[in-house]
């Protein structure tokens, strides 16, 4: 490997870490930012599409936006925005909930913008090397959920403020995450053409059903990081911070299956690999919903995040296999996956109201079972790509 793609490789290695341990910690403190502004799981689940809809309506446009200006320049500023976003939202919230949802929608709308940019650079990567390694670059992610989450457990049981902890944590995006998008490598194909190849994809039947496929993976990882420590408290009657752990098995099994994705992939082919996954994520979840103890339902979040390891970085490889529209198409399929953090909290609060959030998460299974039947299909590769 040259020390371009090494650099690169590092760089986009460290923005997917980087992105990963911002999210955990937000998401680690989320009983405490639920207790002070008194949210129900109906209102938490609405507050929390407000950070989805600002993410969904980047995805659609980013598309373009990544093609035109480069991934590079597009995970500076989106970082950047992230960490105003997560500071306002974590102090806003000491004041009340109007400054925490101006915060939250701007924390979501970098965070798409984010997301697509440093996806593209993984699929630069991965032509420069001529070998997969996106699932590897969303281990980086895990890697840093897994640390923000673990950072945030002694934290919670200190009873160290959110407000002082997020905002520590935006510090650190805003000055970190620049610093390593320098290493990029260029990946910019020329506005005009990649408008047009940006909002022609959205008209491709195979890029729907990649789209469809990911959104699968993506609402059971996002109901993972959104309610496994509400549901360890409320349902499992564990602490707060023992919660917090069971959030961080459940990010380590998806550390590990992102790690190891590559081999597994060569080995047994997408299809196969994914359909076994997504079995053991129904399995996980059942576990988790209805295990009798604590040590088994953190058991079942270990085999949910081992399940939903795969998807979305094998759907982001199979979306760019054509590098000339590879933008217009990962922006596609990540909008698609998205919509998992738009509707997937407001529904699973929703029913949570109705027979606690806990039992609600029997839904992830069904979405396991959804995945199993749709992979074959989203990842057959198209005419002429092997």
């Amino acid at each position: 490997m040259s020390s371009g793609p090494r650099r690169a490789t590092v760089a986009t290695f460290a923005c997917f870490g980087a992105s990963g341990f911002a999210f955990a910690s937000w998401f680690a403190r989320l009983p405490q930012i639920r207790d002070q502004l008194q949210l129900s799981p109906a209102g938490l689940g609405l507050l929390l599409l407000v950070g989805s809809a600002g993410a969904v309506l980047a995805l659609v446009l980013s598309g373009p936006v990544v093609a035109r200006f480069g991934s590079r320049s597009v995970v500076t500023v989106s970082a950047v925005l992230f960490a105003a976003g997560l500071a306002t939202m974590a102090i806003g919230a000491l004041a009340g909930l109007a400054p925490a949802v101006v915060g939250l929608f701007v924390l979501g709308l970098s965070t798409g913008a984010w997301d697509v940019a440093m996806n593209l650079q993984g699929t630069v990567l991965e032509r420069r090397l001529d070998r997969p390694i996106m699932s590897r670059l969303h281990a980086g992610f895990s890697v840093g959920s897994v640390a923000g989450a673990l950072a945030g457990a002694p934290l919670v049981a200190l009873q160290v403020p959110f407000a002082v902890h997020l905002t520590a944590v935006a510090v650190l995006v805003a000055v970190g995450v620049p610093a390593s998008a320098r290493g990029f490598l260029p990946d910019i194909h020329g506005s005009a053409t990649a408008a047009r190849t940006g909002f022609a994809a959205w008209r491709e039947p195979r890029t729907l059903l990649i789209g469809l496929f990911v959104l699968a993976f993506t609402l059971a990882e996002g109901a993972g990081n959104d309610w496994i420590v509400i549901a360890a408290v409320d349902g499992h009657h564990s602490s707060a911070a023992l919660g917090t752990l069971a959030f961080a098995a459940f990010l380590a099994a998806m550390t590990i299956g992102r790690w190891y994705g590559p081999w597994l992939l060569h080995r047994y082919g997408r299809a196969a690999t994914l359909r076994a996954l997504a079995l053991a994520g129904l399995a996980g979840t059942a576990l988790f919903v209805f295990a009798p103890t604590l040590p088994l339902a953190v058991a079942g979040t270990a085999l949910w995040g081992l399940g939903a390891a795969l998807g979305f970085p094998v759907g982001m490889s199979a979306a760019a296999e054509d590098p000339a529209a590879a933008a217009g198409r990962v922006s596609v399929v990540a909008s698609i996956g998205y919509c998992a953090f738009l509707a997937g909290p407001p529904l699973l609060g929703l029913l949570g109201d109705r027979v606690t959030v806990l039992r609600a998460l029997t839904a992830v299974a069904v979405l396991f079972g959804c995945a199993v039947l749709l992979a074959g299909a989203a990842l057959r590769p198209p005419p002429g790509v092997e």
